[in-house]
């Protein structure tokens, strides 16, 4: 458990993000948190470097929601410090934030406060001696490191443990995953680190996690990006539902558009995507150009709309409902899309009250 989000087993995989603020900036790290949370969030980390950004720590949790993970590096008394003020989970490495003593204080009040460690080895910082065994990064050094790390928590009776095998490099990074799925039963966090940018880390962090996610390997994820936090929360999302693993806001089915669209499909798509980017609730809406493929994708979705002269013809669960023109669609979309949200996030207060 990450606060009240669980990890591994048969819970939803959940999705992650770090914040990029200086932690010491309570008002614009707050900020953040609230706009990841509001894209979609599970689970918000937050570097914790120095002891001004611990000091800073109570005043994020008491003013966040989300489950907040501090992120650690070389200092256990960040690590204890971050545990004292409440946070939700720990990102470090036992063989790095010094000797056997040290580890086992962090250790002792992880257990007592109920909170998971999650290894985290990237290929960028191997331990010196696995670089000199296997010449360079490799996914078995990757492999030994956590395996290492592992080992030193699970000698002090901690079992709460996530682990991560992170490199930019694609086929590494599966394959030190795919190892290390075959040794370990603990959750495993995926990722593709220092992907690239927006666009450029979107195609590696799908293709990377795809590969894994589709063998069944992986139980939260992060895809890091060179971009605002919250685009990697939109991503992350996106990648799920592509594999029917967890289902969230718009899933939009728009064709590429070519001489046959009877109205300009990718103007209408981006405006469409902008316009309910707040909808969380899980809804399928399609938009194609054309009646080649328009009216069976559009038989399929909750809402659809099929290009057709002088009139598009609009379907609603897979039933035609309407003819519409071009200056209005976009706009009727948009009031459908809100109304049927509207009507899930009912049907479900009514359940749970």
């Amino acid at each position: 458990m990450v606060g009240d989000v669980a990890v591994g087993g048969d819970a939803p995989i959940a999705v992650q993000s770090m914040t990029n603020t200086l932690t010491t900036d309570i008002d614009a790290t707050v900020a953040q948190i609230r706009r990841l949370e509001s894209a979609g969030a599970d689970i918000v980390r937050v570097s914790v470097p120095d002891s001004e950004s611990a000091a800073a720590m109570p005043e994020i949790l008491g003013q966040t929601d989300v489950p907040i993970i501090a992120d650690i590096h070389f200092s256990y008394k960040m690590a204890l410090a971050s545990l004292d003020a409440g946070v939700h989970g720990l990102r470090l490495n036992p063989g790095n934030i010094g000797g056997r003593d040290r580890v086992e204080r962090v250790v002792k009040a992880a257990k007592e406060r109920g909170i998971s460690i999650r290894i985290g080895v990237n290929a960028g910082s191997l331990e010196k001696e696995l670089n000199e065994k296997y010449g360079e990064p490799c996914a078995d050094a990757m492999v030994e490191s956590a395996l290492n790390h592992i080992h030193i928590l699970e000698d002090m009776d901690f079992h709460d443990i996530k682990v991560s095998l992170k490199a930019s490099n694609i086929p590494m990074t599966v394959a030190a995953y795919r190892k290390l799925a075959e040794k370990v039963d603990y959750p495993l966090h995926l990722g593709i680190t220092e992907s690239g940018s927006r666009f450029g880390g979107t195609v590696k962090s799908s293709i990377g996690l795809g590969l894994l996610l589709a063998d069944g390997i992986g139980d939260t994820i992060r895809v890091s990006l060179a971009a605002e936090p919250e685009e990697e929360v939109r991503v992350g999302f996106e990648i799920l539902k592509s594999l029917g693993l967890r289902h969230r806001g718009v899933n939009l089915i728009a064709c590429p558009s070519c001489a046959r669209q009877k109205f300009n499909v990718i103007e209408t798509v981006a405006k469409l995507e902008e316009r309910v980017a707040h909808i969380h609730e899980s809804l399928d809406v399609a938009v194609i150009g054309c009646v080649v493929n328009g009216p069976g994708e559009a038989k399929e979705v909750d809402l659809g709309v099929t290009g057709g002269y002088p009139t598009h013809t609009l379907y609603g669960d897979g039933e035609k409902t309407d003819k519409i023109s071009s200056d209005q669609m976009l706009d009727h979309l948009v009031e459908e899309i809100e109304r049927r949200a509207a009507v899930i996030r009912d049907s479900k207060g009514t359940s749970d009250g």
